[in-house]
């Protein structure tokens, strides 16, 4: 397959490095869109194919990857023109309902919308796909090989994806506040904020592995770090008398809600 992209920045490029890092993509294969001199050099550098318009996007892909901000998202689609008729269009913009994109879009073209986010960018994506996509099979299995290259795939309805919008989407904006808080904490007891700040992360992603590679509820891996009176069962208590738990489950449904309403404008 032919795959074009409409915007390479942070995102976009993410995708696109990481699926030709990983030979998903070959890049003879990959057709580039973007204003951005130093995107264009660079994939150029790589061998993929740069277009100097939408059209000649469309016209010269069998999938578009549409990588544009929201707020860019109609007058950028309208550019396409009818060049993606009777293809396939994935989007990556948030918020933007497969109604509203095929409202802003001419032709008719198949749509796979999806929620990414920022861990991409170092090949730890979480990707919640709509499982209600009218994407061919090939197509459904090729966009599940170009995310998995670079993170996990979740398939829900269209309806979950503002859902995963709050959780996965905003989610590492959580936890960076977690792993600063954490390394404050050591900070304030003594550490050098460097080794504060290494030995936090290095928590969280261990905590994190632990959870995806052992299958285990993060209950039952919690009680075995906590000891009978021991100093973890403490910083339990601490917390939840803190209410962190109810925090995280309220941030995630005003999170969802507010991607709810951007969806809306």
């Amino acid at each position: 397959m032919k795959i074009g992209f409409f915007g390479a920045g942070a995102m976009g490029g993410a995708i696109l490095s990481g699926a030709i890092e990983t030979g998903v993509i070959r890049p003879e294969d990959a057709y580039v869109y973007d204003l951005a001199v130093a995107i264009k050099e660079k994939y150029k550098a790589l061998g993929c194919n740069i277009v100097e318009s939408a059209t000649e996007l469309g016209e010269s892909s069998d999938i578009v990857v549409v990588a544009l901000k929201p707020q860019y998202a109609q007058g950028g689609l309208a550019q396409l023109e009818d060049s993606v008729d009777g293809k396939a269009l994935i989007s990556i913009m948030a918020g933007l309902t497969t109604e509203t994109i095929r409202s802003w879009t001419k032709g008719d073209f198949r749509l796979l919308r999806l929620m990414p986010n920022t861990p991409a960018l170092v090949g730890a994506g979480a990707f919640a796909l709509d499982s209600e996509t009218d994407l061919t099979t090939d197509e459904k299995d090729f966009a599940e090989k170009l995310f998995t290259s670079i993170g996990i795939v979740e398939w829900m309805p269209e309806h979950l994806i503002d859902t995963a919008c709050g959780l996965s989407g905003a989610g590492p904006a959580y936890i960076y506040l977690v792993i600063e808080a954490l390394a404050d904490g050591g900070v304030l007891k003594g550490l050098p904020r460097p080794t504060a700040m290494k030995l936090a992360a290095q928590t969280v992603y261990g905590a994190a592995k632990m959870v995806l590679e052992t299958g285990k509820h993060p209950g039952e891996l919690k009680d075995m770090v906590c000891s009978p009176g021991g100093n973890t069962i403490v910083g339990i208590k601490t917390l939840e008398d803190h209410g962190v738990r109810g925090a995280f489950i309220d941030t995630v449904g005003k999170a969802t809600e507010r991607a709810q309403e951007l969806g809306k404008k």
